[in-house]
């Protein structure tokens, strides 16, 4: 038997041993289709290249695809269960050629692989073609030896491939097998084909026509194929069952789930254990890419999806969740081939886990008011929309549950009911909606939010994506076109631009689309829209437009770090501070971050040194930075700490770092919505800058990562190196020098000071005597002028000659550099009950053009703008005597 994993690579390396580049599966939310809401084929990825607008080094790809139908126009949801080949998630194997070859290879390579490698028999093969391709059949018949019988021409319905309204198109083949006349149902193209005996399991699309407005078609330049075959039928046929679900990857899922529930897989709950391995698969597939379950968009149909299952899971049995357990089983499946579910094995788990809890509670207490509701309703009866609601709004239990409810007994729900009531309770929102900061601003966004929903975030997978304009802004109000040289608004259905929240900086970068271009100065959050500001640089944006959006790559990966940086300090500050350390904001830019903390004192050099040691620790670690949603309460619980000012919902993504301690998760875990690093040596490394005072309470750590860090780190060993150079020491003796250099500087400056004051003290009385000194009124009067000395230095003055006449009044007048002048008064301790130092010297300031001065009784100090007064100042305090 040949298993599902082996088929997978068997397929991808017979088309690269025959030229073909194997390409990687590109993600499930497309980036490059703005109108998909999930990948539902191979082409999806490669579809700018068959247009032009892409250029790859390869003009020919294989792919093992994964894609989902179960939203939009490719919706097999209701089917699954109920079908042997319908899939919400299923995989498509296919080969490709861009203006390479064309049907002849297309057709020897199919039959070579199917034929020869595979050894599948040719006599039960049979293909189709589209009814005016004769070049096809031809092919058929030469390469593969088909007869006419072998071969069926059938319409564009089934056979004729289109892009869309305008665009590359072309007839198609399909290769058919056939399970064998113990299988009910007839070849293509006959009364009995929707039967499973002939079963489809390769097309091949031969692109080779441009369809215009105009209905009209024009040849291709450069025609090109475009395959794909289902593995999960192909594998059925080269396991010789019928049924996909009878293959050895869903035998193993199938399994696993009937040990969890305790179900029989042979049994009645088989269609449910169906149901619950084909789920299980969509499910840990989106959410291992980043989509969460919502009750908006993709996240929408996810939790529809789950709910699904977990809906089943209870029809076998099962009171507790169980379908979080078959996460494991379904890595060891496929683990391999998509890493991705390996890596987010943690919180594809959770976010199950946590879906499954909640769903449980919802369904328990739903299905008892609905059977309250509908006791006396008998088959056929419509339960009214406004009680379909009240059970969503209010007890939060979806419609399409009631719905699915009411079905088993004939019951309906009126849907027109329920639209009019959800309409009413969006309509009374607007009109109690206040608004905050410019309402009227607020109020259009209100409105946008309501009638757009919330924008899809594919920032936290990609930084490029393709967006479709929903709606413009332009001076607050909506308009239909921002014209080049304009600025405003763009909100898009999809975007991976960060919009500025939980400190982090908003993203810029670029929108691009046929003939215009606008740079993305900012982007903000309102009511969950994502607001690019933008400057149109060329041409025009226009509403319905699609966009090709570029995110700021270096920006970006400078915010992570820094975001990641600001986790792993609050933990290493909370260890070295102690549990005290709760965030109190933030600011994350991509040039620097900082956040505040609550602690009572500047922290000394050591504990910055210890802070950033610790934080540097799980950087050089290089762990993987883990990413799981949980509920807030369970979150807190578990250690990870919420950061102040943030708002949460019921669910919460938690955010890990470093290897695992006692709480399982990490050595820091946060409940955080930014971006962060994949690796926490993509940090690069941790460099504390400042730490300084905010309030009372609070302090503000800044710091920098990766190359900033460096930057400035080099920036410093030059200064150091510089100064050891003109000091003419070694690095290592800088501050021993400087030191060195200090004190004998001090000790200059003291001996400079000295000499001043002794030589001021030896220049001419005011008074005109030698001394210096004479008596006023009975008492010693001493009184300079001087110049050349400091200020600080004019008291010291005073109290030389204070001790030098034992008793009286001094008055020293520093005439300034600058003009001014300044004024000290000193009275010996004996004279201070006749005369206070304060008074006397408020009288010379007051001569020198100031007011006030003062100090003790013994010694006072002031000053003035007019130091060319110092005589005057001498004279006043002497009159005062």
């Amino acid at each position: 038997m040949t298993s599902v994993n082996d088929l997978r690579s068997s397929f991808v390396d017979y088309f690269a041993r025959n030229g073909h580049e194997a390409v990687a599966s590109s993600p499930l939310v497309p980036r490059n289709d703005p109108t998909l809401m999930f990948t539902n084929s191979g082409m999806v990825q490669f579809k700018n290249t068959f247009t032009g607008v892409e250029k790859r080094p390869y003009s020919r790809a294989t792919t093992a695809q994964k894609c989902v139908r179960a939203g939009g126009k490719h919706n097999d949801l209701d089917n699954v269960g109920f079908t042997a080949r319908h899939h919400t998630f299923f995989e498509m194997l296919g080969n490709f050629s861009f203006g390479d070859y064309f049907k002849d290879r297309a057709i020897e390579l199919a039959w070579g692989l199917l034929t020869k490698d595979w050894a599948l028999p040719k006599e039960k093969l049979m293909v189709t073609v589209y009814e005016d391709d004769d070049e096809a059949l031809n092919l058929w018949k030469k390469i593969a030896g088909l007869s006419d019988d072998r071969i069926v021409r059938l319409g564009a319905k089934s056979n004729f491939w289109q892009m869309g309204d305008t665009g590359p198109c072309g007839p198609c083949s399909e290769i058919f097998y056939d399970h064998g006349d113990h299988v009910w149902g007839g070849p293509p193209g006959s009364p009995d084909e929707d039967g499973d005996r002939w079963i489809e399991i390769w097309n091949l699309v031969f692109m080779q026509y441009e369809q215009h407005g105009d209905g009209s078609r024009t040849g291709l330049p450069r025609p090109s194929i475009d395959t794909g075959m289902g593995l999960e039928r192909v594998a059925a046929v080269m396991q010789g069952v019928h049924d996909n679900y009878d293959i050895d990857l869903f035998k193993s899922l199938i399994s696993a789930a009937a040990n969890a529930t305790g179900a029989d897989a042979g049994g009645e709950g088989n269609r449910s254990l169906r149901v619950i391995a084909d789920h299980l698969r969509s499910m840990s597939f989106l959410i291992a890419e980043g989509v969460l379950p919502s009750n908006e968009g993709r996240g929408y149909v996810l939790r529809r999806i789950m709910r699904r299952a977990m809906r089943h899971a209870t029809l076998l049995g099962s009171n507790e969740p169980v379908i979080f357990k078959l996460v494991p089983n379904l890595v060891r499946e496929m683990g391999q081939a998509y890493p991705e579910l390996s890596r987010g094995e943690a919180l594809i788990t959770e976010t199950v886990r946590l879906e499954e809890g909640r769903f449980l509670k919802t369904l328990g207490r739903g299905l008892q008011i609905l059977a309250d509701e509908t006791r006396d309703m008998g088959e056929g009866a419509v339960l009214n929309g406004a009680s379909a609601f009240k059970l969503y709004d209010t007890y939060g239990f979806p419609l399409d549950l009631t719905q699915d409810a009411l079905r088993l007994r004939g019951i309906t729900v009126d849907q027109p009911g329920f639209d009019a009531a959800m309409a009413a309770q969006k309509a009374e929102a607007r009109k109690s909606w206040s608004g905050s900061g410019e309402a009227a601003t607020d109020n259009v966004w209100f409105g946008i939010a309501d009638r757009l929903g919330p924008t899809e975030f594919l920032g936290y997978e990609t930084e490029t994506a393709e967006g479709e304009v929903k709606a413009l802004l332009k001076d607050g109000a909506e308009v239909a076109v921002l014209a080049a040289g304009e600025e405003g608004f763009v909100v898009l259905n999809q975007t991976p631009f960060y919009g500025e929240s939980g400190g982090q900086v908003g993203d810029t970068g670029v929108l691009k689309g046929e003939n215009a271009q606008a740079v993305v100065t900012d982007t903000l959050k309102n009511h969950g829209v994502f607001a690019h500001k933008v400057k149109v640089s060329e041409g025009e944006l226009k509403v319905g437009q699609a966009l090709s959006l570029l995110v700021d790559h270096d920006r970006r990966s400078s915010i992570r770090a820094n975001h990641s940086a600001t986790h792993l300090l609050h933990e290493a500050l909370r260890i070295v501070l102690g549990d005290h350390v709760a965030q109190k904001g933030s600011m994350v830019a991509p040039d620097r971050l900082r956040f505040d903390f609550v602690h009572t004192k500047p922290m000394s050099p050591q504990e910055m040194a210890e802070v950033e040691d610790l934080a540097n620790s799980i950087v050089l670690q290089n762990t993987p930075v883990e990413t799981r949603l949980m509920g807030v309460e369970e979150a807190k619980e578990s250690g990870a700490r919420a950061l102040f000012g943030e708002k949460y919902g019921d669910e919460v993504r938690v955010v890990s770092m470093g290897e695992p301690t006692g709480n399982g998760l990490g050595w820091s875990v946060e409940l955080c919505g930014g971006t962060h690093v994949r690796r926490t040596g993509d940090i690069g490394l941790v460099s504390i800058v400042a730490e300084s005072a905010v309030g009372a309470g609070v302090r503000r750590i800044e710091a920098l990562t990766g190359h900033a860090a460096r930057h400035r780190g080099n920036a410093h060993v030059a200064i150091v190196e510089n100064a050891a150079g003109l000091l003419r020491s070694g690095s290592q003796d800088v501050l021993d020098r400087i030191t060195a250099l200090q004190e004998s500087l001090k000790k200059t400056e003291r001996e400079l000071s000295d000499a001043r004051k002794k030589l001021a003290l030896g220049g001419t009385s005011a008074g005109g005597s030698a001394s210096g000194d004479e008596t006023v009124n009975g008492i010693t009067y001493v009184a300079r002028t001087v110049e050349g000395i400091a200020a600080k230095d004019v008291k010291g003055l005073v109290d030389s000659e204070k001790k030098r006449i034992g008793s009286g009044v001094v008055a020293v007048v520093l005439k300034g550099e600058d003009g001014k002048g300044t004024v000290a008064v000193g009275v010996t301790q004996d004279l201070t009950a006749r005369y206070a130092a304060g008074d006397l010297v408020k009288l010379a300031t007051s001569a020198l053009g100031g007011q006030g001065g003062g100090g003790r009784p013994d010694m006072a100090q002031g000053g003035g703008p007019d130091g060319s007064k110092a005589s005057e100042a001498i004279a006043a305090v002497r009159a005062a005597l």
